[in-house]
């Protein structure tokens, strides 16, 4: 009986080790990521490559703190554009036939700002109620916390944190496209650090059977940036 005792006594013992509540999980999360230093950045400018359909087309993205954003991305020489300068939103798409900034509308101005760096955007959702923990599950066979986030009505995000990491192995986004439900599936890989900035070199996205891999091949931190650069009108 007393070695029963002890076995069980172990048991719960290892079991309340190694289990975490969702608030340290964020936390972890959030200093492997080195997010509770973000802020202390002024710009960022990314430049990268998509690789989709065959083509291989070259991005830049540039951040400025705390919430301008602009991404631009070369297709078949012409360029994609969209801007948020703080307050308003504007795109450019020549693939419409215009080269005229149209202004954004509520939902492309929200898809814009989850793009900014300078937020710590899983525990935004943590204090406001939107996260639960639904347990564990393995990504490339390395085993994860399984988060979801509830966006917004109809939207919804799972995260895959890696449990030795605290890294971000994959992101499951439910929402709808065209009235249609769509579930986008990303793969980050190849975190590397750059002037106190950690950033996925690699991300892999699949959706509705299309493969996309973006590839950062440079990564810089307070450079001067000015905000006419987020200005398209």
């Amino acid at each position: 009986m007393k070695k029963f005792i002890l076995t069980i006594t172990c048991i719960l013992a290892a079991v309340l080790i190694n289990a975490q509540s969702l608030e340290d999980i964020v936390k972890n999360y959030t200093v492997a990521n080195k997010l509770d230093k973000i802020a202390t950045k002024s710009t960022i400018k990314i430049t990268a490559k998509m690789a989709m359909m065959g083509m291989d087309m070259p991005m830049e993205i540039w951040l400025k703190n705390p919430n301008k954003i602009k991404t631009v991305m070369n297709m078949g020489g012409q360029n994609m554009v969209q801007a948020f300068d703080g307050v308003k939103g504007y795109t450019i798409n020549p693939m419409s036939g215009s080269t005229t900034p149209v202004e954004m509308g509520p939902e492309e101005l929200k898809q814009i700002q989850r793009q900014n760096s300078f937020v710590n955007t899983v525990d935004n959702y943590l204090k406001n109620g939107q996260l639960s923990l639904e347990g564990e599950d393995v990504v490339n066979g390395k085993p994860v916390f399984k988060i979801k986030a509830s966006i917004e009505p109809g939207t919804t995000s799972t995260l895959f944190i890696d449990k030795n990491t605290y890294l971000l192995a994959k992101n499951s986004v439910n929402t709808s496209q065209g009235g249609m439900p769509v579930t986008i599936d990303s793969f980050p890989t190849d975190y590397t650090e750059t002037s106190g900035v950690l950033m996925p070199m690699k991300t892999t996205t699949s959706m509705s059977g299309m493969e996309m891999i973006m590839t950062i091949t440079a990564v810089e931190v307070d450079i001067p940036m000015e905000d006419s650069v987020f200005t398209l009108k």
